[in-house]
């Protein structure tokens, strides 16, 4: 499979397969393809892994779509202004991402509901107590909300992150989460009471511009009307 991602702020990913290659997505998230693509919903691993996709934030059914007779072409486009991000998956090298951030993947890549072991990370600390978890084999591909920033932390270094801006980070990494220091910083300093820490090894991948930051900016205007 080749692939190439076109188009900003609104990208495209536009894949290349040879006949026989699969690629699976969420429900609705196929833009064009050509006519030799072939369509099949399917649960992808039983209705027991179809209920943790459902609680990962993904649709129940994934489509798989398969190039017959000869090479084929399919196109995923991105449902909000950012980055579609590409990441090889390995056995050795899973990656943990946001709810809701899978776009479409090779068929060799797994997607499974991931829990957060301390639940105030999840609670308080702006990613969920549930995430994505992505495992197997082969090239899978992520919308980021706005655009996407890397870090590689070595292990034990840390990087502190606003509620929201983690995309994606390796499965090495831990998250927990920290309250902000001061009763002025938390009641004044516009920050809310807690931040996200990451702690490598690993790469952690943040998103500028987090869906939930502008649904909460454009919500006074819709309540006023103005």
């Amino acid at each position: 499979m080749k692939y190439r991602i076109e188009g900003t702020p609104l990208p495209v990913v536009i894949c290349d397969l040879e006949a026989g290659e699969q690629m699976i997505t969420e429900r609705g998230s196929m833009s064009w393809m050509s006519p030799n693509m072939k369509m099949e919903t399917t649960s992808n691993g039983g209705i027991g892994k179809a209920f943790g996709r459902m609680f990962a934030g993904e649709a129940l059914f994934q489509n798989r779509y398969t190039a017959m007779g000869g090479a084929g072409m399919i196109a995923f486009a991105s449902s909000f202004p950012g980055t579609i991000l590409a990441v090889e998956i390995t056995p050795e090298k899973p990656l943990i991402v946001q709810k809701g951030s899978f776009l479409a993947s090779t068929s060799g890549v797994t997607l499974s509901v991931f829990f957060r072991k301390k639940i105030g990370a999840g609670l308080f600390g702006g990613e969920g107590f549930i995430m994505q978890k992505l495992t197997g084999s082969g090239m899978v591909f992520l919308e980021i909300d706005g655009h996407v920033i890397e870090y590689t932390l070595a292990p034990g270094q840390q990087i502190i992150v606003d509620t929201g801006y983690i995309a994606a980070m390796d499965a090495s990494c831990s998250m927990d989460i920290v309250s902000v220091p001061g009763v002025k910083n938390v009641l004044f300093g516009g920050e809310g009471l807690f931040n996200t820490v990451v702690t490598g090894p690993g790469k952690v991948s943040l998103q500028t511009m987090p869906i939930n930051g502008v649904a909460a900016a454009i919500r006074p205007f819709i309540a006023t009307g103005k």
